[in-house]
C-alpha cells in the first residue's frame, strides 16, 4: 500500500510540475540519444573500412569521454534544481506525517521514471538518427556510404551502464538533500529567501588577475607548441575567472544600478533592480555556466570549422608537391654531387619511361639539428640547458648548401666557409654568429622573406635556415644528432590516378641507388593523403557539432530553470505592484530591463573570451598546417553571429515564460 502511494505521488508531482520535469527530461533524452550515437558509430563497420579508422576511432572515443562526464556533472546540477524547488512540497508532505523513509521513497520512484523515460525515449531516438548522425559522418570524412541499418547492442549495453551509474549518483544525492532537510525549513525554504550578498572586491580582483593572466598568455605565446602546452592552463583560468568575476561583478552591478538615482528610481527598473539584487550571489554563478558554455561552444565549433573548411589549403600547405619523396641518408659523405647526381638520374630515367614531364620540380639536399640556444650557442642536449621547460626555447636550425639555393632561387650566392645565409621562421633572426658544437657560422646576410624553403612550411616550432657553403662543414656535427635529407619534389598536370601511378613509380626507382640498403624514404602524395586528412578533419567537426548541440541545449536550459525560478520567485512581489496600480505594459518594461541587464552579459563576454583566444587557438592550428588566417577569422565570427541568432531566441521564449509568471497568467 505504501509502495503504490509513493507512486501516485510521485507521478502527480511529476505531472504538477511538468514545466520543470519537461525540460529535465528533454535533456536527458538528448544526451541519452548522443551517448548512444557516439558509442554506435564507434562501432560502424563503414567507418572502420576507412584507411587510419583508428585515428577517427581515437576522436570518437575523446567525444564519448566529454558526452558521459558533461552528463553526470550537468543532470547533477540540474536535479539539484528541481529538488529545491520541491523543497515546499516535501515539507507539506512531512508536515502531515509523512516521515522522511516515506519521501525518499517519492523521491526513489520519481527518479526511476524520469530515468526510465529518459533511457527509452533516448535509446530510441538514438537507434532512428544513429543512420543519419552515420551518414553525416561518413560525407564528412569523404568515406563511402554503407545504407544497411544496423542496431549496435554494444553502445545500447554501454550507454545503459553509464547512465545507470549516472542515475545512481543523482538518486543517493537527492535522498541525501531529503533526509538533512528539515521540515519547517522545507516548507518556508522560498519564503526565506536570500541575504543581500556583499560585494567581495579580493574575490572580483583574483578574477580580473585571473582572465587579464589568460588573455596576456593567449595573445603573447610565441608558437603551436607553447600554444597546445598552456591553453588547457588558460582554460582553467578563465573558467575560474569568469566565475569570480561574475559573482562579485554582478553584485557590484546591482549597487552601482542602485546608486544610479536617475536610472534605478523608474518604474521599469526599480522592481526588477531590486529583486536582481538579493540573489546575485546565486544569479553570478548560473550567468558564468551559461558564459563558459556559450566559450566552449564557439571555440569548438569556430576551431572544427576552420580546419574542415581549410582541409584543402591545409593539404596544399602540408603537401606542396603532387609528388614529393624525403631520403633520410644515413651518412654524412652521401649528400655529395655524386650522390645527388645518381638520385636525378634514377628519378628523371623513371619519368621518361612514363612518358611524362613535370611542370616544376623542387630537389635539395637538407640537415636537421634541434637544441636550445645558450646566448649565441646551441645546446643539443637538454641536460647542458638545465632541461627544457618551456617550448619556446627550442630551435630546429635547416642547413641547405648554397648549390642548391641559387639552384632554387636563380640567385649567385657565394659564400666563404663559416659564412651562412639565415631565414627564420616562427621566430626573428636575433644572432650575428651561431656556434653549435666545434662549427661556428658568421651570419652573412639574410634570406628575403618570399624565399621560404619547403622544410620550413611544415615546422611548427621556431625554426632557422641557414645557407652554408658546402654540407661537409657539418661533419662534426654527427656525434650532436644531426640528420641528413634529400628532398625531391614534382608537380604534374596529370589525371589523379595517373599522378598516383607516377608517385609510386618514383618510389620503386629509388630501390635501384647504390645507396639503397642506407637510406629511408618517406613518400607523400597528397592525393593518397586526403582521406586522412578528412577522416581527421572531418571526425573534429563532427564531434565538434555534436558537443555544441549539447552545450547551447545545457545552456538553455539553465537559462530557463533560472527564468523560471525566479519568475515564482517575484510573482509575489509584482501581485503587490499590481495592485498598487501597475499596469501589464509597466510590468513587460520591468522584465525586460531585468532580463536584458544580465542576459546579454555573458554573451558579451563570450564574444570577448573568444576574441583573445582566437591568436592562441590558431597557433594550434597552424600545427595541423592550416594558414589561411582570413578563413579562421571568419569562421570565428560566423559561428559568434550564429550563436547570437541561437541565443536571442533562446532569449525571447525565457522571457516569454517568465511574463506570464509574473503577470498572474500562470500559477505555480
Amino acid at each position: 500500500m505504501k509502495g503504490l502511494l509513493s507512486i501516485r505521488l510521485a507521478w502527480s508531482g511529476i505531472r504538477k510540475n511538468r514545466k520543470l520535469y519537461l525540460p529535465y527530461c528533454l535533456t536527458i533524452i538528448g544526451m541519452v540519444m548522443m551517448s548512444y550515437i557516439m558509442q554506435a558509430l564507434s562501432y560502424a563497420p563503414a567507418l572502420h573500412s576507412f584507411k587510419g579508422a583508428n585515428q577517427l576511432e581515437a576522436i570518437l572515443s575523446l567525444g564519448k569521454l566529454v558526452i558521459a562526464v558533461f552528463a553526470a556533472i550537468f543532470l547533477l546540477y540540474t536535479n539539484s534544481f528541481l529538488i529545491r524547488r520541491r523543497y515546499r512540497e516535501f515539507g507539506l508532505y512531512n508536515v502531515l506525517g509523512m516521515d522522511k523513509n516515506a519521501l525518499c521513497r517519492v523521491v526513489f520512484w520519481e527518479n526511476l521514471t524520469v530515468a526510465a523515460l529518459g533511457l527509452t525515449a533516448g535509446l530510441f531516438f538514438g537507434g532512428a538518427l544513429y543512420k543519419l548522425a552515420e551518414l553525416g559522418l561518413v560525407n564528412m570524412v569523404h568515406g563511402q556510404v554503407d545504407h544497411s541499418f544496423t542496431v549496435e547492442w554494444s553502445a545500447i549495453r554501454f550507454t545503459l551502464v553509464i547512465f545507470a551509474v549516472i542515475f545512481a549518483m543523482l538518486l543517493l544525492r537527492s535522498m541525501v538533500q531529503v533526509r538533512r532537510s528539515n521540515p519547517l525549513e522545507l516548507l518556508h525554504s522560498e519564503a526565506a529567501g536570500e541575504k543581500p550578498p556583499r560585494a567581495n572586491y579580493l574575490l572580483g580582483f583574483l578574477g580580473v588577475a585571473l582572465l587579464a593572466g589568460a588573455y596576456y598568455m593567449a595573445v603573447t605565446i610565441s608558437n603551436a607548441l607553447s600554444a597546445f602546452t598552456w591553453f588547457f592552463v588558460a582554460v582553467l583560468m578563465v573558467i575560474a575567472g569568469t566565475y569570480l568575476v561574475m559573482i562579485s561583478g554582478s553584485v557590484v552591478l546591482c549597487r552601482l544600478l542602485q546608486k544610479w538615482k536617475g536610472y534605478y528610481y523608474k518604474k521599469q527598473h526599480f522592481v526588477s533592480v531590486s529583486s536582481m539584487a538579493y540573489r546575485m550571489k546565486r544569479n553570478g554563478a548560473g550567468l558564468a555556466s551559461i558564459c563558459i558554455l556559450a566559450t566552449m561552444v564557439l571555440v569548438m565549433i569556430s576551431s572544427t570549422g576552420s580546419l574542415y573548411i581549410g582541409a584543402e589549403d591545409a593539404m596544399a600547405n602540408r603537401y606542396p608537391h603532387d609528388s614529393g619523396l624525403t631520403l633520410r641518408l644515413s651518412r654524412l659523405e652521401w649528400m655529395d654531387d655524386a650522390h645527388m647526381a645518381e638520385i636525378e638520374a634514377a628519378l628523371d630515367g623513371t619519368l621518361e619511361a612514363q612518358k611524362v614531364t613535370p611542370t616544376a620540380r623542387e630537389i635539395y639536399r637538407y640537415a636537421t639539428i634541434s637544441g636550445v640556444f645558450a646566448g649565441e650557442e646551441l645546446l643539443t642536449d637538454p641536460t647542458e640547458a638545465g632541461g627544457v621547460t618551456n617550448y619556446n626555447e627550442v630551435y630546429s636550425l635547416y642547413f641547405v648548401p648554397q648549390e642548391d639555393y641559387n639552384r632554387l632561387f636563380g640567385t649567385d650566392l657565394q659564400l666563404q666557409p663559416g659564412q651562412a645565409l639565415a631565414g627564420a621562421y616562427n621566430c626573428s633572426l636575433q644572432w650575428d654568429t651561431i656556434q653549435i658544437g666545434q662549427l661556428q657560422l658568421e651570419i652573412a646576410g639574410q634570406m628575403p622573406r618570399d624565399m621560404t624553403m619547403g622544410v620550413m612550411k611544415v615546422s611548427v616550432v621556431p625554426s632557422v635556415v641557414l645557407v652554408v657553403s658546402d654540407m661537409q662543414e657539418l661533419s662534426g656535427l654527427e656525434s650532436l644528432g644531426v640528420t641528413m635529407s634529400d628532398y625531391c619534389g614534382f608537380d604534374f598536370d596529370l589525371p589523379e590516378e595517373d599522378i598516383v601511378a607516377v608517385h609510386q613509380a618514383l618510389c620503386e626507382s629509388l630501390k635501384t641507388l647504390s645507396i639503397a640498403d642506407g637510406i629511408k624514404v618517406q613518400s607523400e602524395c597528397p592525393i593518397l593523403e586526403r582521406d586522412d586528412f578528412y577522416l581527421t578533419f572531418g571526425g573534429l567537426f563532427f564531434i565538434g557539432i555534436m558537443l555544441s548541440v549539447i552545450f547551447i541545449a545545457a545552456a538553455a536550459l539553465i537559462i530557463y530553470y533560472k527564468q523560471v525560478s525566479e519568475g515564482y520567485e517575484d510573482q509575489s512581489r509584482f501581485a503587490i505592484m499590481r495592485k498598487v496600480g501597475m499596469t501589464r505594459q509597466d510590468i513587460k518594461k520591468s522584465v525586460n530591463s531585468q532580463i536584458l541587464t544580465v542576459f546579454f552579459i555573458p554573451l558579451l563576454l563570450a564574444g570577448v573570451h573568444l576574441a583573445f583566444a582566437f591568436p592562441m587557438v590558431w597557433k594550434i592550428l597552424t600545427m595541423f598546417s592550416l594558414t589561411n588566417k582570413r578563413l579562421a577569422i571568419c569562421t570565428n565570427i560566423g559561428a559568434f553571429l550564429i550563436f547570437c541568432v541561437f541565443y536571442v531566441v533562446i532569449y525571447r521564449f525565457t522571457a516569454h515564460a517568465y511574463y506570464r509568471i509574473v503577470s498572474g497568467q500562470e500559477k505555480e
